[in-house]
């Protein structure tokens, strides 16, 4: 018998594959690739629905985004994307308070499904914890949570206090909300941050922005996204994310408690406040910025408002749905994952802090996974969701299985190019749900 215990993780690609029963090695190593088998990249869409009219609105925009059925915008082109939402809003704008009760269970639907995963704040007019407590009650009711959490404008429940300006995280405030909301469920918080630069968790880099034909004004964007660059070197902690180009940290809110904060990017030449529209996608989802994404190998959260200065009967344009339409092309080519906010951040984040060992013996190779050990969560057990996806490269062509924590063998797909094993856990769509069109 012979054994190889590894718990390092790298980001190497498998190649092209081919099917091959091959012999089991005698000894042999693993890694983790960076995304899941074929894809060169991930992206989601994170989307505050700031100007969103009404239900009818939101729910052809979801139906658009993730099915391929008729709507107002032409037949949708089946990608995988999230949306947010309000509780407390003034009543000009869709929120789950100020709709009616089948705007309500169209929420609490979609939040079921995984197709609303993020908070966006808890409103404008949230000002109070009981105003906090009222939707978190509401959410406990109906056994839903969101773990994600996005500041909105200067809504007083805003986490961040150097870019969003609340108070939700400050003992004493009126609207301190922050230990409701995390015991809530909520892991990932953005607090204001958004880049230029295409494709986070890679080498920071510059190129991609540039656009000839306005020399001026992506020269502004460029200058402003390197002195963001240069002050995260130099210490400045509100642009330490920029320093690293980092999607991910762990940080400590100011009532002590830990969480993870994001990175959201809009690349567009005209600078992170423009084009986050719609209609922005249109210039943002281009050719150039997807094949750079994917030759980054990167990953990217798009910042962006799908209702904002849109026409409510067809909130996305020709241009907009064509650049849609070319991003599910790259989706089901198999060169950029498309998912929702929360399952692309949960995906890194259990991937970047994932341990496993493996073990050759008696003509096979076993992946046993392990704990994830986390810098705010600690050591703590993967659930079979958190494990979608995560592709494992033994460098050996070999029968090869892999282990839940638990012991329990899980379904995994082998590929074999040249002189390796891919060894994928499935990664699972969700399944959009049937919505009632009043």
């Amino acid at each position: 018998m012979s054994q190889s215990v590894l718990t390092a993780v790298d980001h190497d690609a498998a190649g092209p594959a081919r099917p091959c029963a091959p012999p089991a090695p005698a000894s042999v190593s693993v890694r983790l690739r960076r995304f899941p088998h074929r894809y060169d990249a991930m992206l989601a869409i994170c989307s505050d629905l700031d100007y969103t009219t009404d239900g009818g609105v939101y729910r052809e925009i979801a139906r658009y985004l993730n099915t391929r059925e008729p709507t107002a915008m032409g037949p949708g082109v089946g990608l995988e994307v999230g949306n947010s939402i309000f509780f407390d809003m003034p009543p000009a704008e869709f929120a789950y308070w100020n709709t009616d009760d089948a705007g309500r269970e169209m929420v609490r639907t979609l939040i079921r499904s995984g197709h609303i995963d993020v908070l966006h704040s808890y409103g404008d007019l949230a000002r109070t914890r009981a105003d906090a407590e009222r939707a978190l009650a509401e959410l406990d009711r109906h056994a839903l949570h969101l773990p994600v959490w996005v500041d909105h404008r200067r809504a007083p429940s805003n986490f961040g206090a150097d870019i969003m300006r609340g108070e939700g995280d400050r003992p004493g405030a009126p609207c301190y909300h922050a230990d409701l909301t995390l015991a809530h469920g909520v892991r990932y918080v953005w607090r204001g941050r958004v880049t230029s630069v295409v494709g986070q968790q890679a080498p920071h880099s510059l190129r991609g922005v540039w656009n000839g034909r306005r020399p001026a004004c992506s020269a502004r964007t460029l200058a402003k996204e390197a002195a963001k660059h240069v002050l995260g070197r130099v210490g400045r902690a509100k642009y330490a994310m920029h320093r690293d180009n980092a999607l991910l940290r762990p940080i400590t809110l100011r009532d002590g408690a830990g969480c993870v904060e994001f990175l959201r990017s809009n690349p567009h030449w005209a600078g992170i406040s423009r084009a986050d529209t719609a209609a922005g996608l249109a210039d943002v989802l281009s050719d150039p910025m997807l094949d750079r994404l994917a030759r980054r190998g990167a990953v990217a959260v798009l910042y962006t408002h799908f209702a904002k200065k849109g026409d409510p009967r067809r909130p996305f344009d020709e241009p907009t749905c064509a650049a849609f339409r070319r991003l599910a092309r790259r989706h089901e080519a198999g060169h950029i994952l498309v998912t929702t906010t929360h399952r692309l951040l949960r995906y890194m984040d259990v991937r970047d802090h994932l341990t496993f060992r493996l073990t050759a013996d008696c003509g096979r190779v076993t992946v046993h996974i392990g704990p994830v050990v986390h810098p705010v969560r600690g050591s703590c057990t993967p659930s079979l969701d958190e494990l979608q996806g995560l592709t494992f490269l033994v460098d050996a062509r070999a029968e090869v299985e892999v282990r839940a924590p638990s012991g329990e063998r899980l379904d995994c797909t082998c590929t074999y190019a040249g002189g390796a094993t891919c060894a994928t856990i499935p990664w699972k769509p969700l399944t959009f749900p049937t919505l009632d069109r009043r």
